[in-house]
Parts: structure tokens; C-alpha cells; sequence
């Protein structure tokens, strides 16, 4: 039972979401011979507020402009 783990911020939408999760099943069938019956992928969404990079929450960030912060979504 491989289980691929996807953490991000949120704003992804469902459609983000089912790209992805058929693009990583394609790539773990082709590349690690995984039966896609089997394959578990779970995404988890995060707050801003409940990421944090070198002791600086997400929503605190003064290193990028919220508008670029967003890109980052």
C-alpha cells in the first residue's frame, strides 16, 4: 500500500486537486511499478497561519508582498 503525501497552503481548487492526483498516479505506476488499485494519495491543506519557515508563520512573512505570497498558492 504506497501512500504518496502532498502538504500545501490552501487555495488549491478540487480541479488542482485531480490534476495532480492523477498526474502522481501515472508517474508512481510508470516509474515504481505500483499497482493504482493500491495507490493512497493524501492532500493536506494548510492555513497560513499553521506553516511556518525558519521560526516565521506564513501569515507574518514581510520577505514577499501578500499579492506574491499568493502566487504561491
Amino acid at each position: 500500500m504506497p501512500v504518496v503525501q502532498i502538504q500545501v497552503w490552501k487555495g488549491r481548487s478540487v480541479e488542482q486537486k485531480r490534476a495532480v492526483s492523477k498526474a502522481i498516479t501515472k508517474a508512481m505506476v510508470e516509474h515504481m511499478d505500483v499497482n493504482p488499485d493500491g495507490l493512497h494519495i493524501i492532500i493536506q491543506d494548510y492555513e497560513l497561519e499553521n506553516w511556518a519557515r525558519a521560526g516565521v508563520l506564513g501569515v507574518d512573512r514581510t520577505d514577499i508582498s501578500k499579492s506574491d505570497l499568493k502566487k504561491h498558492l
